[in-house]
């Protein structure tokens, strides 16, 4: 990490007011679509590969998925040295969603995308994400289509048409010196550079066809887009879908429409298109939903936890899309209680009241969720949450995770009966928690027997964070609970790893692993 990194922070008006286009967006209509269009008309006239369709000869390759990064402070960088350490021999890497905070204007590449990725050696592609699309997506075409073009909307219509012209934040300046210096002085090895095809494109190798696709500001596609969907989608060649957006998240489902008609999810359950996973960014966590599609299993997964602030996974209610045993989460809803509890201690300055230890937000979590905890805190494997903690506290060094050589999955509910703890007794989330424990889960949002709970019965730790970034999910100091990928492909298989990342100093070496799922492709 750089000797001195500036801080990055939602509490400021300015950065708010910079990323102002998403609510004009929601209110009066996504103008990503027509601006698309426009872009994707100039890189087909400028002349771009076919089909927006790069090859890859081999075989067997591997690669990072990193999402939602681009913040430029301490966070961003704390995942930098366990990603190079685990992501050692990968081809490339690819940026789901959120490159650059707060508005993806062009200025900001050079601290939040070029010097923070330096040493990784491979190229690096990208789809872009609502932030991203702020500055009307001038800054990523830049930098990654090679394209400079007016990214201005086309006129909203209606009477009221001239509101969200006057509110909608325009591109900022291309400093073309100032980036070609960034390129250089950070990413100018032969092979780190690359020109990826448009905002949405496609990666074929004999064994795994890599489609990815731009969601805009709101979450759909436009028309042509969807149409490049369905025809690169056709095939019987197993194909792995990456997204701007989740298709699953938070145990809802968020389909993916296309103007026009159509979801890109049906294009993705279409057994004809053979599908074997879809990973999104936008929400800053890990989760995974094993989805039965006909015979087949599709893998959705939530990878968005690559740098930005976390979004709490304690709000996540008892999965009705799947199985709870088979669900998977990082952070572990039990350690995002207990780290908001102490935002919410500290902030409010009562923490006596709010501030949860590990093992009671792992009770609170059993209690109102009804499930067994994937770990108990009786043993003395130790857990990345009780060490981090102490970590914070005291300034000690973290304790690894248990399991072999520090990696093993996790997660709340795995099945069977709660561990148990010294001598025979009962581990922490078997006990019934005290009434303030309680009291404290049902105010941070902990749903109760599967139900969701409103944004307003409960303090904000989701919807406020994503829509008004508050200071509740914003912090600079380990634990960070980030995270990114590992996907390896061979002829015969597709493996997915997630690797936690806390900004604890054991685990820049060694990341854990805090979830793998193997999917065959023959």
């Amino acid at each position: 990490m750089p000797d001195r990194v500036p801080r990055f922070s939602w509490r400021r008006p300015l950065v708010l007011w910079r990323s102002r286009n998403d609510v004009v967006a929601e209110v009066f209509g996504d103008p990503s679509n027509g601006i698309r269009r426009r872009c994707v008309a100039a890189l087909a006239e400028r002349g771009t590969r076919a089909g927006f369709t790069m090859h890859r000869p081999d075989e067997s390759f591997s690669f990072v998925v990193l999402g939602d990064p681009g913040e430029g402070d301490r966070s961003q960088y704390a995942v930098v040295p366990a990603m190079l350490n685990a992501a050692g021999g990968t081809d490339f890497m690819v940026v789901a969603s959120d490159v650059v905070y707060p508005a993806g204007e062009a200025a900001d590449y050079p601290d939040r995308f070029f010097r923070p990725y330096r040493d990784y050696p491979g190229p690096i592609y990208a789809v872009p994400g609502n932030h991203d699309w702020y500055d009307g997506l001038r800054g990523f075409l830049r930098v990654f289509c090679d394209l400079d073009m007016n990214c201005r909307p086309d006129p909203w219509r209606g009477p009221f048409g001239f509101v969200p012209r006057l509110l909608w934040r325009r591109s900022g300046p291309v400093d073309e010196a100032a980036l070609a210096e960034a390129r250089a002085k950070y990413r100018g090895a032969p092979g780190q550079r690359a020109v990826q095809p448009g905002p949405y494109w496609a990666i074929d190798t004999p064994a795994l066809r890599i489609v990815a696709i731009d969601t805009g500001i709101t979450g759909g596609i436009d028309r042509d887009q969807g149409e490049w969907l369905r025809e690169v989608s056709a095939g019987p060649r197993p194909k792995l879908l990456i997204t701007g957006k989740p298709l699953y998240v938070d145990d809802r489902s968020k389909p993916g429409k296309i103007e026009g008609g159509g979801t890109v999810d049906a294009i993705v359950k279409d057994p004809a298109h053979n599908y074997v996973a879809a990973i999104g960014g936008d929400i800053h966590n890990y989760q995974r939903y094993p989805m039965r599609v006909g015979d087949r299993t599709v893998q959705y997964v939530v990878a968005g936890g690559g740098g930005a602030f976390m979004h709490a996974t304690h709000t996540i209610p008892k999965t009705r899309l799947v199985d709870e045993d088979d669900f998977r989460c990082y952070p572990l809803r039990g350690d995002s209680l207990s780290r908001y509890s102490r935002l919410y201690g500290r902030v409010l300055r009562m923490p006596k009241l709010f501030e949860l230890t590990p093992e009671e937000a792992t009770q609170a979590v059993r209690h109102r969720l009804g499930i067994n905890p994937g770990r108990g805190y009786g043993g003395s494997g130790g857990s990345i949450a009780s060490s981090a903690k102490g970590l914070a506290d005291e300034g000690a060094r973290h304790a690894p995770a248990g399991g072999p050589g520090g990696a093993s999955p996790r997660n709340d509910a795995e099945g069977g009966a709660p561990a148990a703890g010294p001598a025979g007794r009962p581990a922490a989330g078997s006990a019934k928690p005290s009434l303030r424990v309680r009291f404290v889960a049902w105010l941070l949002g902990v749903p109760r027997d599967g139900r969701w709970r409103p944004g307003m019965t409960r303090l904000p730790v989701r919807k406020m964070p994503q829509r008004f970034r508050s200071e509740m999910a914003d912090w600079d100091r380990p634990p960070f609970f980030k995270s990114f990928l590992r996907v390896d492909v061979t002829p015969a298989e597709l493996r997915i790893r997630c690797y936690g990342v806390t900004g604890c100093g054991d685990h820049e070496a060694r990341p854990p692993c805090e979830d793998e799922v193997t999917i065959a492709l023959r």
